[in-house]
Formats: structure tokens, sequence, C-alpha cells
């Protein structure tokens, strides 16, 4: 197959021209290292950190391998990002990753990439943080956001207030970064410095006012004994033991939660092009960014411990572990204090989703590999029909499932594309050795080979023990194959006329 249909521009900058269109306006590079952090951070901490230790104490059924996730999930996680710094200080253009693997591999591998991203990855991310958005604005307005409180009724679907308001929020902010990316950094900068500030205030309170003797003698008198639990009527109903290969097993399962908590860093390459001194800039605010959200995720899940006794993490009313330890330290009207810090991290969580997935379309569509209307930046210097494209799919995601099942969809082919991406460097060391690369990968070769090892073993962990999850990943990703060829067989007879 001649998989070379469009032209590196990597070293030339020259845009592909199936689109047979001058754009009047371009990128403007307004995101500094602040913003960019904040993109990092912002985009990475939303919803999963206030609910899914909850799931993770069931799958492995002990303290001590309930951080033993989030310490090895915080390791992947910020040896991807080191990696994965060299490709985006090597090529700091719109698109991100999908140029990176354009570039290591050949236009199908991208396009999968950029296909899956906006079919499940980008798209089914926004849809579940904006349903959590609106099941935590449920915690304070129960009455009118709830999941019985149906508003359309077709038969064959309904949809409640907490779906209308998923949708909203999207929507809304689809509009504002349709206004220019300064609207979309000023978010990001607000809600993802107040999260983050309040986060840091939950973890103080926890460690100097919340702990309980109880709690503390339970958790850390015995943490090594894993057990997988089982809950019925929001209680413990029973537990079996781990041993051998089960507790790997357990450990890989435990870590589709721990994971997409963590995810989202690498949202900042998308933005390349709109990225202050990128070379530098980017690699930075991925190192403080992903070591910034990994030791919150650490110091947080240390104060649900100190707070909480195991089998409270486990059965927390619709898994709300961080509603659970709020209100063990403050009393029931922290309850409410929890509530709208998720609901500000699940909003900046999604701004930065939003910002940055279109970039990624806009790329593709350049490459003509997508929609080409997706290709122009409108008066305000950002892609506003891929920016509307994507909340349209979005709002669709919000009426397909719950938040559980696009998690699982979601986390698959994450991983999978991120493995693809950290053995490009492997390639294009060889491929383009004379290339300027500002930043190298720490470790390199050992560090970038151990996560491609680790991060491996998880994806096939769920191909056998999570195949309702996984293999739909995958054959989501398969799916883009003959769509491929349907791009690009439009753009060989575009360029033909």
């Amino acid at each position: 197959m001649n998989f070379p249909v469009v032209k590196s521009n990597i070293v030339s900058c020259v845009s592909n021209t199936q689109t047979m269109q001058t754009n009047k306006s371009s990128f403007k590079r307004e995101i500094k290292l602040f913003d960019a952090v904040m993109i990092v951070a912002g985009t990475m901490i939303g919803s999963g950190i206030f609910l899914v230790s909850s799931d993770i104490a069931r799958e492995v059924g002990s303290p001590g391998y309930l951080l033993l996730v989030w310490i090895i999930s915080g390791f992947i996680t910020m040896v991807g990002a080191l990696s994965y710094a060299e490709l985006a200080g090597m090529m700091p253009k719109a698109g991100g990753q999908y140029v990176y693997l354009r570039e290591a591999y050949n236009p199908l591998v991208s396009f999968l990439y950029g296909w899956t991203l906006f079919l499940v990855i980008q798209t089914g991310t926004i849809a579940a943080v904006g349903v959590a958005f609106a099941r935590f604005t449920g915690v304070l307005l129960p009455n009118i956001f709830n999941e019985e409180n149906v508003v359309l009724n077709f038969g064959f679907l309904k949809v409640n207030t907490m779906q209308v308001l998923a949708i909203g929020s999207i929507v809304l902010l689809t509009y504002l970064n349709a206004q220019g990316v300064k609207n979309g950094k000023l978010i990001q900068n607000i809600f993802g410095s107040t999260k983050i500030v309040a986060l840091f205030a939950l973890i103080i309170l926890g460690f100097l006012i919340g702990q309980h003797a109880d709690a503390i003698s339970a958790n850390f008198s015995n943490m090594w004994t894993p057990q997988k639990v089982t809950i019925s009527n929001g209680a413990i109903s029973g537990s079996s033991p781990l041993v051998g290969i089960n507790i790997v097993v357990a450990i890989g399962i435990a870590m589709i939660g721990s994971l997409f908590s963590s995810d989202s860093w690498n949202n900042i390459s998308f933005a390349g092009d709109e990225v202050v001194d990128p070379t530098k800039t980017l690699v930075r605010s991925l190192a403080i960014g992903t070591g910034l959200v990994t030791l919150i995720y650490l110091l947080i899940n240390l104060v649900y411990l100190l707070v909480l006794p195991l089998p409270a993490i486990q059965t927390a009313t619709s898994d709300r572990v961080a509603v659970a330890a709020a209100e063990a330290i403050g009393g029931p009207a922290a309850t409410l204090i929890i509530a709208v810090l998720i609901m500000i991290s699940t909003f900046g969580c999604n701004n930065g989703c939003i910002l940055s997935g279109a970039r990624v379309y806009y790329a593709m569509a350049k490459d003509g590999l997508f929609f080409p209307a997706m290709s122009r930046i409108n008066s305000k210097g950002v892609p506003a029909k891929a920016l509307w494209f994507q909340c349209f799919w979005a709002s669709l995601l919000c009426l397909s499932g719950t938040y559980g099942d696009l998690l699982g969809y979601v986390m698959f082919a994450v991983i999978f594309f991120y493995i693809l991406t950290i053995i490009g460097i492997f390639i294009l060391r060889r491929k383009m050795p004379d290339l300027p690369r500002p930043y190298k990968a720490i470790g390199y070769p050992v560090l970038p080979a151990l996560y491609i090892i680790l991060a491996s073993v998880f994806c096939l962990i769920l191909l056998i023990y999570r195949p309702d999850n996984s293999w739909p990943g995958v054959f989501l990703v398969f799916l883009g194959i003959p769509v491929y060829f349907l791009f690009r067989n439009r753009l060989q007879h575009d360029q033909a006329v």
C-alpha cells in the first residue's frame, strides 16, 4: 500500500494544498508557561480523583495496594510525559501527537489516532467529564438535576436533566473557546488554579484535623492483604483473596480509573502553534504539570486513608469517596463544598479538553484526511468549525452511555496510541537523527522502553479480562481504516482535478 500520501511538514512547514483555500487568519501565540501548566494540570484533574478510588479499593482490597495502584499510574504517567516531551520539543505544531505519529509511521497510523481521538478519546472524555459535572450539580440541586427527571422521551431514548446540563456545559465552553484562545486560557487559568488551591486545602485539612484514629489503625496495621470485594445494596457482600498472577490482573484492572484520572497531559501539545517559545514551554509544562498532579493524587489518597476506614471507601455512595472524606472532616456541610469543588474541577477540565482537541482535527483536515471545513481558522485565530464538530459529537456521546462505559472505551485506545507514540521516539532517532532535539527523553532508552512494557501489560490485561470495554475500542480504531481510504481517495481526486 502507498501510505505516504501526505508530505512531511517538519522541515518545510509547507501546508498541504488540498483545501484549495487560503486562510486569512492564523493561530496566535498567546499560551505562556503558566497557561500551559494550567492546561496540563487542569485537563488532568477532572472528576476521577474524587470518584475512582472506591472502585480501585474494591478491585485490590487493601490500603497498600490502593496506594500502589496510584504510584504505578503516576510513574507511568511521568515517564510517558517526560519521554513524549522529546517529540513535543522537536515538532511544536498544531495537532501534537497526530503529527508525531505521522512522521514516525505514516498517514494511516496518524489518521487512526485522530479518528479515534474524535470518535471516542477526546469527545468521550469531554462527554464523561460533562456527565460528572452534571452529577455533582445534582448534589446541590437534587430536585432539578437527576436521572429520573426526564425532559424528552423518544421511546428508544430518554433525555434527563443531567444530560441536558452536561450538553449545555459543553456547548457553552465551545462557544467561549470559539471566540479566541485568550478566552480559553483565561477560563483554564481561573478554574485550574482554583481547584489546585482547593485540593491542597483539602489535603492540609485532612492531615491536620481530619485524621481518625480508628481509620488509621484499620488501614495501616494490615496494608498488604489484597482481596476482591463485592458490594450489594451499599454494603460489602463478599470478598475473595488475591494471590499470584491475580494480584497483577487486579492492579491492571484497577488502573483503568487511575490512568483515566491521570490522562490528558498530552493536550497541551495539540496547541503547539499557539504556545510562546514552544520548544521550551511544551517540555516544561509537561514536566511541571504531570509532576504536580501526580503529587496531588498521592496526597489525596493518603487523606482518604487517614480519614476513612477502607470499607467506607469501598462502599461510598455512588463512589463519591471525596464527599465521604470531606463529610468526615467537616460534617454534612462539607458535602456541598466538595460538590462545588468537583463542579469547578470538571468545568475546567472540559475547557482544556475542548480547547486542545479541535487542533488535532484541524491538522487532519489540513492534510486532506478529514472534513475540509475543519481546516479553517476564524477571525479570532481558532479552528471554530472543528470546535463545533467536536461539540456535536461529544453531545451525542452524553446521551449514549454512562460514565463507566465511556471510561472503559477511552482508556484502551488512549494507552494503545501512547505506546505507538513512545515507540516513535526510537523510530525518529533513526529516521531523523539530525533533526534538532531541544530536549531528549530522560533515561533513554531504558525509561521509554519500560513505559512501553508496562503500558502493553495494561492493554493486554484489558483485552483478556475486560473484553466488553477493550475490544469495542479495538473495533473503533480499525473502523477508521476504510474511512482513511475514503478521505485519501477524495484527496487524490481533488489533486488530480
